[in-house]
């Protein structure tokens, strides 16, 4: 007969199992991303400023705001200064 597998727990499951003593190691990876701790701002924009956001976000099919983190994230690295080149060791 095939072993059937069961479909993964949530996450609520798999916290209750652990909160029963129960090794849930098998359900991470250790695979992850870090998030930084985010923080919001306000930024005054001019009507005409939020209409070219808009129709920029609707031509990528993206949120406004991604829209404003992407534009300022390429200032940002355009204003960086680059790094000096390092220099190679003679071996």
């Amino acid at each position: 007969m095939p072993n059937k597998s069961r479909p993964a727990p949530s996450a609520d499951e798999i916290a209750e199992m652990a909160t029963r003593g129960e090794d849930v190691s098998q359900f991470f990876t250790n695979q992850f991303t870090v998030v930084r701790p985010v923080r919001r701002v306000n930024v005054d924009l001019t009507q005409g400023m939020l209409r070219e956001l808009d129709e920029r976000a609707a031509k990528l099919n993206i949120s406004r705001q991604a829209v404003i983190k992407t534009l300022l994230r390429q200032a940002m690295d355009q204003d960086r200064p680059q790094d000096p080149p390092r220099k190679r060791r003679a071996g």
